[in-house]
């Protein structure tokens, strides 16, 4: 009853009070609130007082026009309607509030406007109603206080001091401060109203009292009670200059204070030429000339044969002559003179090849087991440095060269600052959950998804205090460890526990409390009654996730249990227009110390994560979870290549199985089955792949002595590529001496020679093209592309060097075997079937040489061929142009990899991007007002500073892929350095007196400021003050009192040397979401560019070193820069390879600049086809590829000098008939020893886990192994036929001469024979008929041989 009579009195006192000028509502402080519980202040309310405002003097003046200088009118004319207890609990709540506002110095003029009229205006009584009383007790004194009223604004007044601080930004978050004074609207809501419904809502742990904020336009009187007037005062704008002298707001911070910036320069579109896309009109200009050009060829070469045939006919360079069988034919006659330099060089380049090789030969065939211990001796020697090899497995290690730009800048931030931390992170979600709106007494009807739920909260809550509580036994540091061993700490760092880990969740808004999640108040607000639980506190804390009390009966912070805010993106992802709690997934991160390798520390984050890894995937497989989610640790990416790596090798066993197979089965000649295992070649096969194997390991055992390092990328390619090297040459010796024919008295070793002589000279053209190619490719940068072109040049060189040893021994062996009709892996048994004196020529030869080569060189077929394959180069063209550069990191996970749904939950549910840092080097002077004004972006800061210059570019997000303006160190030191907040302070006496005083100590402690309040309003340390102050701001662990300090946020971010100059700081700001490497590449681009304008600007502030300079570091940097140069660095190293293929091929042909360039040409054609293909087929171009394109260029050289060299040394009379030659005895060799040995292999690739063998290995193989053929034994001998260099005329000589030679000396035998007959007696004619013919038989092999004699000299030649 007594409560009832109370309220009855206190409603008819309000509704009696009056309205006039002069008039105070309340005066004086009578006690706290009993109302408001769990505030962050005292929640001290005034006394309700109609009275007269007081004239001001003395000390209560002086504290006025400290306070609210708006109210000041001189003393003894300034009325006032507050005490000086009231003016100091004001000045308090209002230093808390500059502490965020201070950067703009009207915004903190008009926030303290208001508040000073609402308190101590003379004519408060106008401006406010007193809405809500109650009688507190106080000192034995009971009062009526006043907890409730109205304020009266006008819409011009609260709109412009809106407007003056919703730009107002936080540096240490890159937010917006308002966001923290505006509820659960945060700052994209965020209205006037809701601004002041926020300041007047004494749920908030800072307000005293409620405070309901009319705002009313001009001329509106509806509702005003009477007397009332809105308060119309004049709001500052941000960028004017307030009245105390402080400077206009600045551009950061303002808008309206920004300067007027040029038209955005937009990314350059696609090239274009005539109206469309410009490389299909170069492709097709391209195409046009080249055709052409091509019927231009004919035409003329129509004309040349059709004179020469007329000159024929008038008997003009027509010589006849008989053959051995008295036929006429047509045989161009060589004289002497005719022949040139160069023909006879290349004549004598050939011939002496072909000498020392055949020596050679035999002499390794003669001492075969010899030479196979030497072999095995030297392969021994070098591979013994296998047992120091080193594998390279760190991808920064592999792709980024050590001293490019981006492993400079990472090693310069590891080394100053700590490495970024290590992640491990869960992206959950529950599909299919039934979602529903929640009713919010504060916020109203708010969607909430399924995912959204207490059950769920409470799950993930017990999945993280799981992961939490991991515990192993570490051999490391010899005893148990866990999670606060290897935590990312903020405030913590040196003695952390599991409360100071760095943990990023939802539940962490209730700081991991399950009270706190199931906690239920009941509320009131505007009359209305309901029960608030976790889900108003969600809607709170996403919108305002730095507030340290949310605005609901709860009273709970949303602060996380180890001291720093958890922003949205880092709880909740798949969310539209910040509408948080209809998101899609929450986020579970935690953060590791990014130790060094050689720290034993790794090596325990190593272990937590594999724990880790075991308890969520533990966690994927139970039943009871209702999640469905992907998880990655920072060790998986690593780990799961590595897995896959392993996983993979019985494919590329198998694969090498069936290269084994093909290898040993086409080597054998086949005539009979009775003889099948005698004329098998499995020991020749196998020893070939020995061959190979051993090249190999010789590679490795030597760069392993020498200590470069290996990779896994070696184990693969280099033995595919001097496989396809090695049969290819195997091939050709092995069918060039199934092929031959045993000359009359000569052994099998001289054979062997022999045939050496042959075919070595390509051998060798083929090897050293490669090789050298090889070896210039090792000039790249990129330490993958780098190593794998040394390890294939030796290998490939080794491989050479063991087939002119090794296996011509071996083949010796085989040989001798077969001579003696033993069969294979059975040397004891012999059979009876002798081996066939006609030579053998297998299948494919006789195929090519009837059907294949004729078809091919037909006229109208060759006519085709040329269309076509310009055509194709045209198009490659085109498409090459239009290739994707980049490799995007899921590629490098194997099919079913959990990385691969990581990788998908990151890009479909995550809002921001990678965190990028601006650092700064030695060199710039950060202690002068100029040097501070450079950096900041608060008032009186350059318009173009460094951190200004960032703020302009999120403007941009789309062009800058900046997202979220960089925190600044040097703006929240000035604002922790401003007196008018609490952060820096003095202690007044004690011990300590002088020295800082931190802001959770008592006022009467510490009174002193470290600063005093610069008459511009424009605080700037001098340099003395700068070093003594800063540790102390680093140092300083941010509070509600302080929430400016430097732990946790800069204490890492600044680097000084022993004398205190500043040698190294950073600022970082957030990319936006990217997705792929093209987008990855093009954020470091444009962050560099930005960088780099930083850093011309900051070089013009005096006394700044002229090489002090400013870069962006992102932990990707290392792996996308390569993309930045590795189109040029492609082109190059290709060129590079090209080169020596088109020397080397002169050179060896005796300065045949022709066969040279049609090597070369052919090679490039397929190289850009593969380039084309790689397009249509969705194979980026990256270092990977980059590897088989150099691999291409030394296949491709199997491809096609073979071809070349025996086109070139072909004698037939026209060009048709020389590639035709070629076409069937080298293309049937290559087809067989190349494309048949690659095919089986790569095919084998397709069946691969890893994604990246069946793209770059498979795709690409197969792509290179198809276009080699295509252009080898399809283009190349069409090409050879029209544009392929003249017969060699030395080679004519040389054969004409060997003939008439022949020719004297058969006929001098003839003549010998006459003699010796004529000298017989006709009387013994009948009886020595029968001894004529031993003679006969006598001159018979003197003929064979004088026969074979040209045949050796016209196949050696």
């Amino acid at each position: 009853m007594s409560e009832n009579m109370t309220v009855l009195k206190a409603e008819k006192v309000l509704s009696e009070a009056q309205h006039e000028p002069g008039y105070c509502s309340f005066y004086e402080e009578c006690g706290r609130n009993p109302s408001v519980e769990n505030a962050l202040l005292p929640p001290i309310v005034p006394c309700l007082n109609y009275s007269p405002a007081r004239a001001l003097r003395g000390e209560h003046y002086k504290k006025l026009k400290k306070v609210c200088p708006i109210l000041d009118k001189g003393e003894g004319n300034t009325f006032a309607c507050c005490s000086i207890k009231q003016l100091s609990s004001l000045e308090m709540s209002l230093t808390l509030s500059k502490a965020v506002l201070v950067r703009c110095p009207s915004c903190a003029e008009n926030f303290a406007h208001l508040h000073c009229i609402n308190t101590c205006s003379p004519n408060q009584s106008q401006t406010v109603k007193v809405t809500k009383v109650m009688n507190v007790t106080s000192q034995n004194l009971t009062r009526e206080v006043v907890v409730g009223y109205q304020a009266f604004l006008s819409t011009s007044f609260a709109d412009g001091a809106f407007q003056s601080c919703k730009s107002v930004r936080i540096p240490a978050t890159g937010g917006f401060a308002i966001s923290t004074m505006c509820g659960r609207y945060g700052a994209k809501l965020c209205t006037p109203q809701r601004w002041y419904d926020f300041q007047g809502d004494s749920s908030n742990g800072l307000a005293p009292l409620d405070i309901d904020f009319q705002l009313k336009k001009e001329g509106d009187t509806e509702g005003l009670p009477k007397g009332v007037i809105p308060y119309s005062g004049r709001a500052l704008k941000c960028n004017e200059t307030t009245p105390s002298g402080g400077k206009l707001c600045s551009c950061q911070d303002c808008q309206e204070s920004c300067p007027k910036m040029p038209p955005l320069q937009l990314p350059p579109g696609p090239f274009r030429l005539l109206g469309t896309d410009g490389f299909l009109v170069i492709s097709i200009v391209l195409l046009c000339l080249l055709l052409f050009a091509f019927l231009f060829f004919l035409s003329v070469s129509c004309l040349v044969r059709s004179h020469k045939r007329k000159d024929e006919e008038k008997g003009k360079r027509k010589d006849k002559c008989k053959d051995q069988n008295s036929n006429t034919v047509t045989e161009q006659l060589i004289d002497p003179s005719e022949v040139t330099c160069a023909e006879r060089n290349s004549l004598a380049a050939q011939a002496f090849l072909s000498s020392q090789f055949c020596h050679w030969g035999t002499l390794m065939a003669t001492y075969p087991l010899t030479v196979l211990l030497l072999s095995a001796v030297v392969v021994a020697f070098f591979s013994a440095g296998l047992k120091s090899i080193q594998l390279t497995t760190d991808p920064v290690e592999l792709w980024s060269a050590p001293n490019s730009r981006a492993r400079q800048e990472k090693e310069f931030h590891d080394t100053h600052f700590d490495p970024f931390f290590r992640t491990n992170q869960l992206i959950l979600t529950a599909p299919g959950r039934k979602g529903h709106i929640y009713n919010s007494l504060l916020f109203g009807p708010q969607n909430f998804s399924g995912l959204v739920s207490k059950d769920l909260l409470i799950e993930l809550l017990e999945l993280q205090t799981r992961i939490q509580n991991i515990t192993f036994w570490s051999e490391d540091l010899n005893r148990t460890a866990s999670l606060e061993d290897v935590c990312f700490a903020p405030l913590n760092p040196n003695n952390p526990s599991l409360t100071d880990c760095a943990v990023n969740s939802m539940p962490q808004y209730f700081q991991n409390s399950l009270d706190n999640i199931n906690m239920k108040a009941n509320m009131t607000e505007l009359g209305v009654t309901k029960e608030v639980d976790w889900r108003d506190h969600v809607i709170y804390c996403l919108n305002s996730p730095l507030s340290f009390k949310d605005i609901t009966a709860l009273g709970l912070s949303c602060m996380a249990d180890y001291g720093a805010p958890v922003f949205s993106f880092l709880a909740v992802g798949g969310y539209k227009n910040d509408d948080f709690t209809n998101a899609e997934a929450l986020i579970l991160t935690f953060s590791l110390n990014n130790y060094a390798r050689n720290s034993p520390k790794y090596k325990v984050a190593m272990q937590w994560e594999t724990e880790f890894l075991k308890i969520v995937q533990d966690y994927q497989k139970s039943p009871a979870a209702n999640f469905t989610f992907a998880y990655m640790a920072e060790r998986s990416l690593e780990d799961e290549i590595n897995r896959t790596t392993a996983e993979d090798i019985p494919i590329f066993m198998i694969s090498y199985a069936v290269i084994f197979v093909y290898i040993s089965v086409a080597l054998g000649e086949y005539s009979s089955w009775k003889r099948i295992l005698v004329d098998s070649k499995f020991l020749v096969g196998l020893g070939g792949i020995l061959v190979v194997g051993c090249s190999v390991l010789a590679s490795m055992g030597f760069y392993s002595w020498i200590g470069i390092p290996s990779s896994l990328i070696i184990l693969q390619v280099v033995p595919f590529l001097v496989l396809a090297v090695g049969a290819d040459n195997i091939f050709i010796f092995v069918l060039e001496y199934q092929r031959d024919m045993r000359r009359h008295e000569e052994t099998r070793e001289e054979q062997i020679g022999r045939v050496l002589g042959n075919v070595a000279p390509s051998m060798l053209l083929c090897s050293l093209s490669e090789s050298v190619c090889f070896f210039l490719g090792a000039l790249s940068t990129m330490p993958a592309v780098k190593t794998f072109a040394l390890y294939a040049a030796l290998a490939v060189l080794m491989d050479f060097v063991l087939q002119m040893t090794a296996f011509v021994a071996l083949l010796s062996l085989d040989c001798r075997r077969q001579d003696n009709n033993r069969c294979e892996l059975l040397c004891c048994v012999t059979v009876s079937n002798k081996h066939p004196k006609k030579t053998s020529e297998g299948f494919l030869l006789p195929f090519m040489r009837k059907y294949y080569a004729p078809v091919l060189l037909h006229r109208f077929t060759r006519f085709i061929v040329m269309v076509v394959f310009i055509f194709m180069l045209c198009g490659s063209v085109f498409l090459m142009f239009n290739v994707k550069v980049g490799l995007d990191q899921e590629l490098a996970m194997p099919q079913g990899s959990y990385m691969l749904d990581y990788f998908k939950y990151l890009f479909k549910y995550f809002e921001v991007g990678v965190p990028v840092y601006f650092v700064t080097k030695k060199g710039f002077d950060f202690t002068t007002t100029k040097g501070m004004n450079a950096v900041c972006s608060s008032v009186g800061c350059d318009q173009f500073s460094l951190t200004q210059k960032i703020q302009y570019a999120t403007d941009h997000p789309e062009l800058s892929y900046l997202a979220i303006p960089a925190n600044s160190w040097v703006d929240d030191f000035i604002d922790w350095l401003n007196p008018g907040s609490r952060c820096c302070r003095l202690y007044s006496f004690g011990p300590n007196a002088g020295k800082f005083c931190p802001a959770s100590q008592s006022p009467f402690l510490c009174s002193k400021k470290c600063l005093a309040t610069p008459p511009d309003g424009v605080l700037r340390p001098t340099k003395e003050e700068f070093n003594r102050f800063l540790p102390n701001f680093l140092g300083n662990r941010p509070d509600l009192q302080c929430p400016k300090g430097g732990l946790g946020a800069y204490d890492k971010a600044v680097v000084r040397d022993q004398s205190g100059e500043i040698i190294a700081s950073r600022f970082m700001a957030y990319h936006t979401t990217v997705s792929n490497s093209q987008e990855f590449t093009a954020a470091l681009l444009k962050a560099r560019e930005l960088a780099h304008n930083i850093t011309m600007g900051m070089r013009e502030i005096p006394g700044t070193s002229p090489d002090f300079e400013v870069f962006p570091y992102t932990v990707t940097n290392v792996f996308y820069e390569q993309y930045l140069t590795i189109v040029p660095e492609g082109l190059f190293n290709i060129s590079l390879c090209l080169l020596p293929t088109f020397v080397v091929c002169c050179l060896l042909l005796g300065l045949d600049l022709r066969s040279g360039l049609l090597n070369l040409v052919t090679i490039i054609m397929i190289t850009v086809d593969t380039v084309g293909v790689m397009t249509l087929w969705g194979i980026d171009y990256n270092a990977v590829a980059l590897i088989n394109l150099v691999t291409a260029v030394g296949i491709s050289v199997e491809f096609v000098s073979h071809m070349t060299r025996s086109f070139a040394l072909s004698t037939k009379l026209t060009h048709v008939e020389r590639a035709a030659e070629a076409t069937a005895n080298m293309g049937s060799a290559v087809f067989a020893g190349v494309a048949m040995t690659n095919l089986p292999g790569i095919l084998v690739l397709a069946f691969a886990k890893a994604q990246l063998i069946q793209i770059f290995f498979f795709r690409l193989n197969l792509i290179i192994t198809l276009l080699g053929m295509a252009h080898g034994l399809v283009f190349l001998p069409v090409l050879l036929s029209y544009f392929g260099p003249d017969v060699n005329k030395a080679v004519l000589l040389q054969l004409q001469q060997d003939k008439a030679k022949a020719s004297q000396e058969m006929e001098k035998r003839n003549n010998m024979r006459h003699f010796y007959e004529n000298l017989s007696f006709e009387g013994k004619e009948i009886k020595q008929e029968p001894d004529s013919n031993p003679t006969k038989d006598t001159l018979s092999p003197i003929k064979e041989n004088q026969e074979e004699d040209q045949e050796e000299t016209i196949s050696r030649l």
